[in-house]
């Protein structure tokens, strides 16, 4: 089986090959190849002469005793355990200098330490220690050690001393496995846009792997795709991504979706028609069960070639295969389209374009996953907002009708964005196509009015949420609600609560009622907050001791005692059980507000009344407080003169004095 699917990939790699035309790419210079320690800095990839190209270690060699030899390895190692790198690395210039190489694990040991340290200075030190027991005894090095330098070099972008340091191991004939390297220099190549130095060492090393036979230096397929992608992406040459096609196919690697995807990019870019219709009889007899890389890189390469109309007959083709689903394509193959027509000036294009595949694809895919969509969503990543009203306008103008999906995406983006107006607005152009919008979209919409502080945008989604008879309006009502108490605006409140409260869908409650009074009373606005206490009586919400509590408090920061008298009446009235109902239950906090504003407001009879009903339902009252309140306002009341004026009222101040403790 293995030996027909190699069979068969040399046959597409010969077929390829006898469609490739030869193109030449230009060659940066070749990164050099640096490990001499005496160069300022190995990280600069400056032109080396030969004479610059020796050993880091260099002087006369002399003959060490054994004892010396002993010695030095000794220091070396104890250098090594106490960190001090200076001396560990003085211990190993002497044995080198002098024809002696330290043992195995001690010279990996240093280079291991150095590399560690991530400074230049450091790695310089153990890539020229590398490089010279590479050249001496190659045995000494551990793949470990290789492995280690290799990914430090990567951490610190050493581009250059890492290609010289692989450079310096093949031509030693040390061959360690592609993994321990391969990913490391794919890396450092993408972050530096060096790519044609990978290639040169990548086309070595399958050299080597086929000449000498060792199958643990064949790359996996990644690497060969890393390879594909530069060829095709990166440098754009046909001839070089033939020869890393020819290289898959004699090493038996097999290709995938994106190696195919690489090629349909670079056939795309260069309008070899030819080529694509050969790639896709290669694919499938490969069986691939999905193509979305194969169209995806062809439409990158028709964009970047500015063949439009390739652009949309790939988009249509793949839908018409797909049997109308959904195209899945990334966002980054969106915005490559977007672009694309964009920039060449092509919107109405790209309009005719959605209305054609909104035709082709079926009535079952999702909203977030139509090709207009994704196209709209894209626009918006861009920060081309603006644009989309473009692409919408002229898709009416064609006789197009804007799906749902892609209104979606905007009302989306407005909200993001809390442009709240433009959202109202288009929810009223959505309506007058009878498109229906679902609550959550409504209840989002809402919620960035609010935030945004946008009123009237607010109140008009809320409205259309009612016209398009959806159930769920509490999410937003809460909203809303919220909202204006936050920002303390009770006349909206109580007009947008007086326009819903006979909506059987709000749910209307005497909180928020409570909540407008609060609000009118805390901004001294007493006639509002007494209009809309008469409203709530009128449609039949019971008054609680929060209502009585905030227009009590009202009416002495106003100094209105005379509303608090009439307010104890309606209170006392509904105290008591009235016709059935469940009788009214004062508490501590609307039991002390009412005495307190009716001692300060001399209305002693009543101030008896509340004491009577507080003891009558055994709620406790600080009388000290209204002793202060009487000493403030009344300590100069004439009891024997308010006798001859007023004999009742004067009962009621003696009866309250003789509660408050204040009698003589």
């Amino acid at each position: 089986m293995l030996r027909r699917r190699r069979s068969s990939f040399s046959i597409a790699s010969s077929l390829i090959k006898k469609h490739l035309s030869s193109s030449s790419s230009s060659t940066p210079k070749e990164i050099p190849t640096l490990y001499s320690f005496l160069q300022p800095s190995i990280f600069s990839p400056l032109k080396i002469t030969t004479s610059q190209q020796q050993s880091p270690i260099q002087s006369t060699p002399q003959t060490l005793t054994l004892q010396h030899k002993t010695s030095l390895e000794t220091t070396l190692q104890t250098s090594l355990d106490t960190n001090n790198t200076d001396e560990a690395w003085k211990s190993f210039k002497t044995l080198t200098t002098n024809s002696t190489i330290p043992s195995k694990h001690l010279s990996n040991s240093l280079i291991t330490h150095l590399s560690s340290l991530k400074d230049t200075h450091n790695l310089k030190r153990a890539f020229a220690s590398v490089v010279f027991l590479l050249e001496r005894n190659p045995q000494t090095i551990s793949l470990q050690t290789v492995e280690t330098l290799l990914n430090d070099m990567r951490d610190a972008n050493a581009y250059a001393p890492a290609f010289a340091l692989i450079k310096a191991m093949f031509k030693n004939r040390f061959f360690p496995p592609f993994g321990v390297w391969g990913g490391v220099l794919i890396e450092i190549s993408r972050r530096n846009g060096n790519f044609v130095a990978f290639l040169r060492v990548f086309n070595e090393n399958c050299r080597i792997a086929l000449d000498e036979k060792l199958g643990f230096m064949r790359p996996a397929l990644g690497a060969y795709n890393a390879a594909l992608e530069g060829c095709c992406c990166d440098l754009e040459s046909v001839s070089d991504a033939e020869s890393v096609v020819e290289t898959m196919s004699v090493l038996g690697v097999r290709p995938d979706e994106s190696s195919f995807g690489f090629l349909a990019y670079l056939y795309a870019l260069k309008g070899l028609e030819e080529k694509i219709i050969e790639l896709r009889k290669l694919m499938e007899s490969f069986n691939f069960d999905s193509r979305w890389v194969f169209f995806s890189k062809l439409i990158s390469g028709y964009v970047k070639a500015g063949r439009l109309e390739s652009v949309s007959e790939i988009i249509l083709r793949s839908l018409e295969e797909g049997g109308g689903g959904s195209l899945s394509f990334g966002e980054e193959s969106y915005s490559e389209i977007v672009k694309g027509f964009l920039q060449n000036g092509s919107t109405k294009t790209l309009a005719k374009l959605i209305i054609q595949a909104q035709k082709l694809e079926s009535s079952s895919i999702g909203i977030d996953s139509s090709f207009g969509f994704g196209i709209v969503n894209a626009c918006i990543n861009l920060g081309l907002l603006d644009k989309v009203h473009s692409i919408v306008d002229e898709m009416k103008a064609e006789g197009g009708s804007v799906g749902l999906g892609v209104y979606s995406s905007i009302l989306k983006a407005y909200h993001k964005e809390y442009r709240t107006t433009q959202a109202a607005q288009m929810v009223m152009e959505i309506n007058d196509y009878g498109i229906q919008l679902d609550a959550g979209t409504y209840d989002a919409l809402i919620d960035a009015s609010m935030t945004n502080q946008d009123f009237q945008s607010a109140f008009s989604l809320f409205r259309s949420m009612r016209e398009a008879r959806l159930s769920e309006l509490q999410v937003s009502y809460l909203t809303i609600m919220t909202g204006l108490t936050e920002n303390h605006r009770p006349e909206l409140m109580a007009a947008f609560l007086d326009e819903v409260v006979e909506d059987p869908r709000v749910k209307v409650g005497t909180h928020d009622w409570n909540s407008i009074i609060h609000a009118f009373c805390k901004s001294g606005r007493l006639d509002d907050a007494r209009r809309t206490f008469r409203r709530m009586v009128f449609l039949q919400y019971e008054p609680n001791e929060q209502t009585y509590l905030s227009l009590i408090n009202g009416y002495v920061t106003a100094e209105n005692y005379f509303s608090v008298l009439i307010l104890w009446t309606e209170v006392k009235r509904r105290v008591s059980v009235d016709k059935g109902k469940a009788p009214l239950k004062l508490n501590h906090s609307v039991v002390d507000a009412f005495l307190y504003a009716l001692v300060k407001g001399g209305y002693f009879d009543a101030v008896m009344q509340v004491a009577d009903k507080a003891q009558e339902m055994r709620i406790f009252v600080d009388k000290w407080r209204y002793k202060q309140a009487f000493m403030e306002n009344h300590k100069k009341l004439n009891v024997a003169r308010l006798r001859k004026r007023n004999f009742k009222k004067m009962e009621a101040v003696v009866a309250f004095k003789n509660w408050a403790g204040l009698s003589t």
